[in-house]
């Protein structure tokens, strides 16, 4: 079993108890439930905006943690001040050190789309996203068959929510894609050994049909990479541990942004 079999397993175990503690019914009732979330492509394509989808991670299952000091508001508000066109809150207890109560404070903090970064095999999270506060959910088709995929994102868009779809392959691609998904992402890396390779996504933009937001995730560590996969047709790129391995994430940030449009 690797380890992404073991977040799907302990996922479904969270799930179950969640539904025992909190109906469906209360989660519509969550503070943001009748908000009206940002659109995704306004923000991303946005001008005045970076591309960069820019993350806050206290840990994960290869990296142990990464930064258990900065608290979500001081760095989601950091990301938004250096130009992130969207944040990613994880929201993963267990192997990332994540809680939805983090969605909850970046939501009340900041004026751009966020995504709910997690693990998504249930209808019943979706709902919890959107009381959350949530613009975005993430689906990873590694986890999920074709059929969940699209009654997922059905869902999604019948509550204004936006989907990112991550794929790691041409396979996955190919199966998962449906009229309801906004953006696709390519991850750079491997869900099974954690290993990352940028090339994942130079061989994929070109199969991923034009009407999505491609969205490259993971191993991007420099400015140079970020122009190269703009110049292959990458609108947006998932960045975390880059900045939140600093001691000030926001301001690693806005660094490496000014030198993005230095040149």
């Amino acid at each position: 079993m690797n380890i992404l079999d073991k977040i799907v397993l302990r996922k479904k175990e969270e799930i179950e108890q969640a539904k025992k503690l909190v109906s469906i019914k209360e989660l519509e009732q969550g503070v943001y439930f009748n908000r009206t979330p940002y659109v995704l492509k306004d923000f991303m394509l946005s001008p005045e905006r970076t591309g960069i989808i820019a993350e806050f991670k206290r840990r994960s299952p290869s990296k142990g943690i990464i930064n258990d000091h900065s608290t979500v508001v001081e760095v989601t508000n950091g990301y938004a001040a250096a130009g992130a066109s969207a944040i990613s809150v994880l929201t993963d207890i267990d192997f990332f050190g994540g809680h939805p109560n983090d969605l909850l404070e970046a939501r009340a903090a900041n004026v751009v789309p966020l995504l709910r970064k997690d693990f998504m095999i249930d209808e019943y999270q979706i709902v919890e996203a959107k009381g959350l506060g949530a613009d975005i959910i993430l689906l990873i088709a590694a986890i999920l068959t074709p059929a969940q995929i699209d009654t997922f994102s059905r869902l999604a868009k019948s509550l204004g929510l936006n989907t990112l779809l991550e794929v790691h392959n041409l396979e996955e691609l190919q199966r998962s894609i449906n009229p309801y998904i906004d953006a696709i992402g390519v991850n750079n890396r491997n869900l099974e050994d954690f290993s990352v390779n940028i090339q994942t996504s130079f061989d994929l933009v070109e199969e991923i049909p034009k009407e999505f937001l491609k969205i490259s995730e993971s191993a991007i560590s420099n400015t140079q990479t970020i122009k190269q996969l703009k110049t292959a047709g990458f609108n947006g790129f998932l960045i975390g541990e880059n900045f939140m391995k600093t001691s000030d994430p926001g301001a690693a940030m806005h660094q490496f942004v000014q030198e993005l449009i230095s040149v």
